[in-house]
């Protein structure tokens, strides 16, 4: 019997209708398959939280100043963010990196340290990076990705402006209109959205047509979301499921699939965000999310609320009794 057998045979053997669970048989299939186990493991959960700045926000794409990422760093240290709550509620270990934040270096013993700049360069006049930069990016984030213990990994982000850098990547990524991906990021009232519209417009104009993750990245994205998208690479690679979070994890996730096809057995997409390009971004994706919560928020907030429903598929799997040990008749 090959492996594949043996786990379909479990999974239909369990005290249960055939795919009487759904999702959950799916994402227990899933992690079977990567940690090539019939007993996964999914007791453990990661979330780093990669911080950077963005050049474009100059352009005024915001509602907020782009001050509010050094405060969020500052509050994710403290404990009192949305994914420091989630964190602690679902047991999940949370790490914050500041890949890139504008202003002097951070001094504080629980930040770690892996700034590749105070920020990117402006993507609506030039590459947001330098070539250096991005690899930089990659390598860092691949080795968060592959170290440590944790049997599941989830990823977020905090940058203002970034996303207009995950429009940016999205578009680029998927050869479609910039405009198919543009929406009010942290509350853009009409006239700032036409305004985010009109300078991504612009943005896009700069290189024409569809662009390899390596490039998209590079022009358009952020320090945080290429360190991001290396970091799920180097997850993937070490055999860990990938808990993929909102619209800029799903950007970033884009141009790690891009440079990294077999990454995405690795992946989960957590959550549909309420960011008006993420339902266009996972349709050109072709993947379905875990949940749909109305979220908007990023930080992982929406991996984390997915990862309980990943320990329960694999709880399923290796401590749901079968039609024989139990004695049930499956007829």
């Amino acid at each position: 019997m090959t492996f594949e057998q043996a786990l379909l045979a479990a999974i239909d053997g369990k005290t249960k209708p055939l795919g009487a669970l759904g999702r959950i048989e799916d994402l227990a299939a899933q992690l079977a398959r990567l940690q090539h186990s019939l007993t996964p493991r999914a007791e453990t959960c990661r979330l780093i939280i990669f911080a950077a700045d963005h050049g474009i926000a100059e352009e005024g794409v915001s509602a907020f100043p782009q001050t509010v990422t050094r405060e969020m760093v500052k509050n994710f240290l403290a404990g009192g963010a949305a994914a420091n709550v989630f964190a602690r509620s679902t047991g999940a270990e949370i790490v914050v990196v500041d890949a890139g934040v504008a202003g002097e270096p951070f001094l504080h013993s629980d930040l770690i340290d892996a700034r590749i700049g105070a920020g990117t360069a402006n993507s609506a006049t030039g590459p947001a990076m330098s070539e250096d930069q991005l690899e930089t990016a990659l390598q860092a984030g691949a080795r968060f990705g592959a170290e440590g213990a944790a049997d599941v990994m989830a990823f977020g982000e905090m940058g203002i402006a970034n996303t207009s850098a995950a429009s940016l990547l999205a578009a680029k990524l998927t050869g479609r209109e910039v405009g198919d991906f543009v929406g009010r990021g942290t509350g853009l009232d009409d006239p700032g959205l036409a305004h985010k519209a009109a300078v991504l417009a612009r943005a896009a104009a700069r290189k024409a047509g569809r662009l390899p993750g390596r490039e998209a990245l590079r022009e358009y994205g952020g320090f945080e979301i290429a360190m991001m998208a290396g970091a799920m690479m180097g997850a993937a690679e070490a055999h860990r499921l990938v808990l993929v979070d909102g619209f800029i994890a799903s950007a970033a996730a884009a141009a790690a699939l891009d440079i990294m096809p077999e990454a995405r057995a690795a992946m989960v997409f957590a959550h549909l965000s309420e960011e008006a390009g993420h339902h266009s971004l996972l349709e050109a994706l072709d993947v379905r999310p875990l949940l749909s919560l109305g979220l908007r928020l990023g930080e992982g907030t929406g991996a984390l609320l997915a990862w309980p429903l990943v320990r329960a598929s694999a709880a399923m799997l290796t401590e749901m009794a079968s039609f024989e040990s139990a004695g049930v008749s499956r007829q």
